[in-house]
């Protein structure tokens, strides 16, 4: 690397080189992208003292800058850890390859065969925050779907996410696929995401994974699309009629089971009907997790341990042990409060009425939508993908966990035998 490359030259010459990879990982078939994803997993596990070596540094200047011990915990890499990766890469060996599956056949009334092809979307670009882990699980997903992707982690990894790329490229040339389908911007300076995000002739599309803050800027800035998942201000609505205690077992597991991730409960609203049964036990078991309730003031008659709710903690995304809750007066209010302060993220309701189940399931417009099932199920291992980048709750081109058919997109392809158009 040239030292005195411009941050926006550097960027450049490395999206036009991704750019340049995409065409010949569009044509690899399977053999060869598991055998390189297979190389890689291999290369991480035999120079994981190379890695944790690289790894050190980052941790110890997390230290001198005050980074949190949370932080600091999500920065490090053991060698268990190093394992971990490693597998996840032989988890996506495993997936099934989308890449040139036809799917929807039709035969047209003038016996042309037509039929949708899928193919990879080309340059994927990926901005994310301290995992370094995210560099090898991202670049996995981007290889088996036949795509190029530009990496730009946070400075925190630099030194970890450096490493880590030049064991998964190292591997990639082994294989004998292009070591730039898996290109790392090696700069941690803000003007390169800025740089990164001009880049539309070569990357075609976005996916910032971090904070709200980040995707937002990520967003404001990009000529190119990019898939958003600002926060996850998920809800459970339990129904007039639930199993109560079922609903209780749901609701401490959707809030409580790991509350600082995005699809872990924030909002818990009750049928007025059954909320005088439903909230005194829900609100012991809550209590016993270690949850703060901030409950509207019918709440908190019914359970004078919580705290008065401000207006400011609907559509709050707590990444906490705390909870809103509001009693409403019917299932059309529920779906009010959850339009006016979700997320599009997930939502749940609690019910043992089929017709009630399934007119939420039609109305409530969220990337997953579940009966009686805990919130915490938004996840791509959790829904049969095996693997996500990431969970969209943006409608185009992607809504909920992207997997690798995710990744993909489909052209029309059509077969004939001598139709000409009249």
């Amino acid at each position: 690397m040239n030292p005195t490359e411009t941050t926006e030259a550097l960027v450049a010459r490395i999206c036009r080189a991704a750019k340049a990879a995409a065409a010949p990982m569009a044509c690899a078939g399977t053999a060869a992208k598991n055998d390189a994803l297979r190389a890689m997993a291999q290369g991480l596990r035999a120079r994981s003292g190379e890695l944790k070596t690289g790894n050190a540094a980052d941790v110890e200047a997390g230290r001198s800058r005050g980074l949190a011990a949370a932080v600091l915990d999500r920065l490090l890499l053991t060698d268990e850890r190093i394992s971990q990766m490693a597998d996840g890469i032989e988890e996506v060996v495993a997936l099934p390859d989308p890449v040139g599956g036809i799917e929807r056949m039709e035969r047209r009334p003038n016996g042309l065969l037509v039929g949708r092809m899928r193919i990879p979307l080309g340059v994927i670009g990926i901005i994310y925050e301290s995992r370094p882990n995210v560099t090898a699980d991202a670049a996995a997903l981007c290889v088996k779907s036949g795509n190029a992707v530009v990496l730009r982690g946070g400075s925190e990894a630099i030194a970890s996410n450096t490493a880590i790329a030049r064991i998964l490229r190292e591997a990639l040339s082994t294989a004998g696929l292009p070591a730039d389908a898996v290109s790392f911007i090696p700069r941690t300076d803000r003007s390169a995401i800025d740089a990164m995000l001009t880049q539309e002739e070569n990357i075609d599309l976005v996916i910032p994974r971090g904070g709200e803050g980040l995707i937002r800027s990520v967003a404001g800035k990009s000529r190119i699309p990019v898939i958003k998942h600002y926060k996850g201000v998920c809800h459970a609505y339990v129904d007039e009629g639930a199993d109560i205690a079922q609903s209780v077992a749901i609701c401490v597991n959707a809030k409580a089971q790991r509350p600082g991730v995005c699809n872990a409960m924030e909002t818990l609203l009750v049928h007025e009907a059954i909320a005088p049964s439903f909230l005194p036990p829900a609100a012991e078991a809550l209590f016993r997790a270690g949850v703060e309730i901030r409950g509207c003031p019918e709440t908190v008659r019914l359970v004078p341990k919580a705290l008065p709710a401000k207006d400011s903690d609907w559509g709050t995304e707590f990444l906490d042990l705390i909870l809103a809750v509001r009693v409403v007066p019917s299932m059309d209010a529920a779906i009010g409060h959850i339009r006016t302060y979700g997320s599009l993220h997930t939502e749940a309701i609690l019910t043992r009425d089929h017709g009630r189940a399934m007119r939420f399931l039609r109305e409530v417009d969220s990337s997953l939508v579940l009966v009686n099932a805990s919130t915490r199920f938004n996840d791509g291992y959790q829904l049969g993908l095996g693997a996500e980048i990431g969970i969209s709750t943006t409608k185009i081109h992607a809504f909920g966990p992207m997997g690798l058919s995710e990744l993909t997109t489909t052209k029309f392809v059509a077969f004939g035998d001598g139709q000409v158009r009249r």
